[in-house]
């Protein structure tokens, strides 16, 4: 007996996770809705209604000099990050799929520990760790904090790509004189692209919108867009932050959609 697939139920069946899914989006995009709409209002003050539409705040935060340049590190270390967390989860996520890898387990839960740990207490461990390294307040050393952060997304999304490859391929490459470099690029990562995307996706915006470690880690330098809001928040509080709050929602979303575009062509 084949199992029913989910949308073949009578809909009185469906309708509760219709209704669950549908009250989740709403809590998330609701405090958005109520939110960035204040990046238009010509009046410094965070009420409704709005006395005038404006554009003064994108502007005052294009025409920045801090807010510009926290937003190119913002960009700087995230992409730094994709590279770094995306190469290295998804050679971990190839060795841990291994079933004769040792302690194949303990290394998996150890490998996306970050993703269930206190940023708090990671940062806190972190900068204790960086000080006799010198890593503190340094550029590496945040796109190392974030890597940390990153990779398990990379794991896990690789790692179920992964679950559907066909390691036969990779034999028959190496019967055909191809190395294991050769075969991995040639034949595994074509195959494991959308996976390796979707990691890279993850990994772009975790760095792009975490503070917590950045205000651990970095130091002046490295002033990020987040840590430039937490600052703008208790110094002079207007909605030149919102402004900076939808182009980091623009930058991300646009990122996403590309990569679920991305994905469906392949």
């Amino acid at each position: 007996m084949t199992p029913r697939r989910y949308a073949d139920l009578p809909l009185h069946l469906r309708l509760p996770l219709y209704l669950f899914v549908g009250l989740t989006l709403a809590l998330l995009i609701l405090p958005l809705l109520a939110a960035l709409p204040i990046s238009v209002n010509s009046a410094p003050w965070f009420t409704y209604p709005f006395p005038g539409v404006s554009g003064r705040w994108f502007k005052a935060f294009f025409l920045s000099d801090t807010w510009t340049g926290a937003l190119l590190n913002s960009l700087s270390i995230a992409l730094a990050t994709t590279v770094l967390a995306t190469t290295l989860g998804t050679l971990a996520a190839i060795g841990l799929v291994n079933a004769r890898f040792p302690l194949r387990r303990l290394v998996m839960a150890l490998a996306i520990a970050p993703m269930l740990m206190p940023v708090v207490v990671l940062g806190l461990g972190l900068f204790i760790f960086f000080g006799p390294l010198g890593l503190n307040y340094t550029f590496a050393g945040v796109v190392v904090a974030h890597s940390l952060l990153a990779m398990p997304f990379v794991i896990i999304t690789v790692t179920a790509t992964l679950t559907r490859f066909d390691f036969t391929l990779m034999q028959a490459a190496a019967n055909l004189g191809a190395s294991k470099t050769r075969a991995f690029f040639d034949v595994m990562l074509p195959l494991i692209a959308p996976g390796v995307g979707a990691g890279a996706v993850f990994s772009f915006a975790t760095s792009f919108d975490e503070v917590v470690m950045v205000l651990f880690i970095a130091g002046p330098g490295q002033r990020t867009l987040p840590k430039q809001m937490f600052t703008g928040l208790r110094e002079q509080l207007d909605p030149t932050i919102i402004a900076a709050a939808v182009t980091m929602v623009l930058i991300t979303s646009a990122l996403m959609i590309a990569a679920l575009v991305i994905a469906k062509k392949r």
